[in-house]
């Protein structure tokens, strides 16, 4: 066993900073993962959409299932529900 003292403190030392790092990595894994999350989830247009209902049980009308989904990101049915910002749109779209 006295041959092995030698060798236990660089190991501790390497395992213990090994430990840290791979913890300082899953974190920044887990912060990377969630803000590309979130960026997905604001791209999701139901809250702003007139036929968006906001119930538990019909959030929306024309597309229940996939209401408040990844699925709805390219909504062929989204209407603003502001009437000033529909028709800035539209103005901007026959430019």
């Amino acid at each position: 066993m006295q041959w092995l003292q030698p060798y236990l403190s660089p190991i501790c030392f390497v395992l213990a900073w090994s430990v840290v790092i791979l913890g300082l990595w899953q974190m920044v894994a887990a912060t990377r993962d969630g803000v590309q999350r979130a960026q997905t989830m604001h791209r999701i247009p139901c809250a702003d959409c007139s036929f968006f209902t906001n119930q538990s049980v019909l959030k929306c009308p024309l597309h229940p299932t996939s209401a408040m989904s990844e699925d709805a990101i390219d909504c062929t049915d989204f209407e603003i529900d502001s009437p000033i910002v529909a028709a800035q749109q539209r103005l901007n779209s026959y430019k």
